[in-house]
């Protein structure tokens, strides 16, 4: 039983590395590429496809799946994007005393929150690194699934949690956007005037990661939506 198991974690590894090596391949193709009958490497691909690993595209042609490019993305951000985005969070904590984070998208259709520098003052949210969080009505999930927000960054209220105030702007390198930055304040201290401020200093700081050095190691998904590119 655990030989046939591993077996069949090894042919759909076999599979899955077929597939996003070539980029897509037809049934037929990746099941040649990965020395499989075409019955096995469908079953397979099903599997795969069920689990978000890969998908098919308008031609029915195999890609390599949004959770893919999610393992990707996150383990690249400890190596790279986590330690690239590091000095902005610390800016925007020194420049506004909340709570800044990096977010990504998951690949359960939410975001989750990668990095983040704990704010300053005495009242302030507290890490919420590795969480989820719903991409519907809030400002990460504006910026993660929306276009360029007008004047680059966007502020909603009590989108996550009651009585607290995000703002949000994308990380967009060769204009897609893979991450965002955001501050999250308590909402009674936070006016109409200094929530403009804070999200010019973050879509500020969210450009110009795009141009310091090493940002060419952001990692850039495919396709965060799905959707063929």
């Amino acid at each position: 039983m655990a030989e046939s198991s591993t077996r069949t974690v090894e042919r759909a590894l076999v599979l899955l590395g077929a597939v996003c090596g070539a980029g897509s391949l037809t049934l037929a193709d990746a099941a040649r590429e990965a020395d499989l009958s075409a019955s096995t490497a469908l079953r397979l691909l099903r599997t795969l496809e069920g689990t978000g690993f890969v998908r098919r595209d308008a031609l029915g042609a195999y890609r390599p799946g949004l959770r893919v490019v999610q393992l990707g993305a996150q383990a690249l951000g400890h190596e790279s994007l986590v330690s690239l985005a590091e000095p902005a969070l610390d800016r925007l904590v020194e420049r506004t005393g909340e709570s800044a984070y990096l977010s990504v998208p998951s690949h359960d259709g939410e975001g989750v929150y990668l990095a983040m520098r704990e704010g300053t003052h005495s009242v302030r949210h507290a890490s919420w690194v590795g969480r989820s969080i719903p991409l519907a009505q809030t400002a990460v999930g504006a910026v993660l699934t929306g276009g360029p927000p007008d004047g680059g960054f966007v502020v909603v209220r009590d989108g996550v949690e009651k009585d607290v105030t995000a703002i949000a702007a994308p990380l967009s390198p060769g204009g897609r956007t893979v991450a965002a930055l955001s501050v999250v304040v308590p909402s009674y201290r936070i006016t109409e005037a200094e929530a403009h401020r804070i999200g010019s200093l973050v879509a500020q700081e969210a450009a110009a990661l795009l141009t310091e050095p090493g940002a060419g190691a952001v990692p850039v998904p495919e396709d965060l939506t799905g959707e063929p590119a």
